[in-house]
């Protein structure tokens, strides 16, 4: 059974910063990738970052370059999200999800996190 658990979601306000985990337990990730979703109510799930196994290699998607910033512990089968300089647009539920490789192709994560809410205010 693989679980993906998540935290630090939570209300902040605009140009605040708030910093995601996922934990993974189950079985031994630091040959997969992870990386982050996020779904906005009533919009398409978008692609935030990702990270290969040994971390040298991150995908950001456009909109969260610059201001977010994903790492990762292999010995703790952690990932970290830090969101910085939030925008009312980044409200979303944020997914953490674990692959093959690093790509923004949703397609490409076999594992998903059930999700915590990151609420902006403006």
């Amino acid at each position: 059974q693989v679980t993906l658990v998540e935290s630090g979601g939570g209300l902040v306000q605009a140009g605040g910063s708030l910093r995601l985990s996922c934990a993974a337990s189950g079985r031994t990730f630091s040959t997969y990738a992870m990386g982050w979703f996020r779904q906005a109510p009533g919009k398409e799930r978008e692609f935030v970052t990702a990270i290969s196994w040994s971390g040298t290699s991150r995908t950001y998607g456009d909109s969260v370059k610059v201001r977010f910033t994903i790492s990762r512990d292999n010995a703790k089968n952690t990932v970290y999200l830090q969101m910085n300089s939030l925008k009312h647009e980044d409200t979303a539920v944020y997914y953490c999800v674990v692959g093959r490789d690093n790509s923004a192709y949703a397609a490409n994560y076999d594992y998903w996190g059930q999700g915590t809410q990151v609420t902006v205010s403006s």
